[in-house]
């Protein structure tokens, strides 16, 4: 998993509440387990006309909104089903941290265990947010991971929380198998001591 630690980029509005995670990838995408390509699919419904082509007035399809890293958005975001596609679907696409007023569970532990920052702010904050996305190409955004900081365009600082543990994750690019990882020598040691002491236990002894 590629470490977040700093995010600068564009950031998009989108004034829904409720966004499910069927609006975000629709159940028809859900046949594959590959975690690419399913960006062109994101917000699919919403994005494109039954033929494929794009709807002008959605917001990543319009200048600069479609190279967006970060995505302002209402309140119970990413609820509905569990799907892991939903935030594979964000990822793919480029989006790496989204900001609301909250999240739904299964929806916002998914995003860390792929990359991706959630970070929960009050309404007022986010509505105030969502009003400086259109500042164009020049309005860059600021995710500091480390300090626990989102920087607006005019250098506001709006400090957030996030659990240590999943800040410490995210930093270092840990999803659960880097977790396991981690005790790889714990992991071998423990294999070897079961095939000397418990020798019947092991492939060869199975054969």
């Amino acid at each position: 998993m590629q470490p977040f630690k700093q995010l600068n980029g564009i950031a998009a509005p989108l004034d829904l509440v409720n966004v499910d995670t069927d609006m975000i990838i629709p159940k028809q995408y859900l046949k594959t387990i590959q975690r690419t390509g399913l960006g062109r699919a994101l917000f699919d419904e919403m994005r494109h006309n039954e033929d494929g082509t794009e709807k002008p007035e959605f917001v990543l399809n319009q200048e600069p909104y479609r190279h967006a890293s970060i995505l302002v958005a209402g309140d119970n975001f990413g609820c509905g089903s569990s799907r892991e596609h939903a935030p594979w679907a964000l990822l793919d696409f480029g989006i790496r941290c989204v900001l609301a007023p909250s999240f739904a569970d299964i929806f916002y532990n998914n995003c860390f265990k792929n990359g991706i920052l959630p970070i929960r702010l009050p309404e007022e904050t986010i509505r105030a947010l969502m009003g400086k996305c259109d500042r164009g190409h020049n309005a860059q955004w600021s995710i500091d991971l480390e300090r626990q900081v989102v920087v607006d365009p005019d250098g506001e600082e709006i400090a957030f929380e996030i659990d240590p543990f999943r800040k410490h994750c995210l930093l270092n690019g840990l999803d659960d198998i880097g977790l396991t990882l981690q005790k790889d020598d714990k992991i071998d040691a423990f294999e070897k001591s079961c095939q000397s002491d418990k020798p019947w236990l092991t492939p060869a002894a199975a054969e």
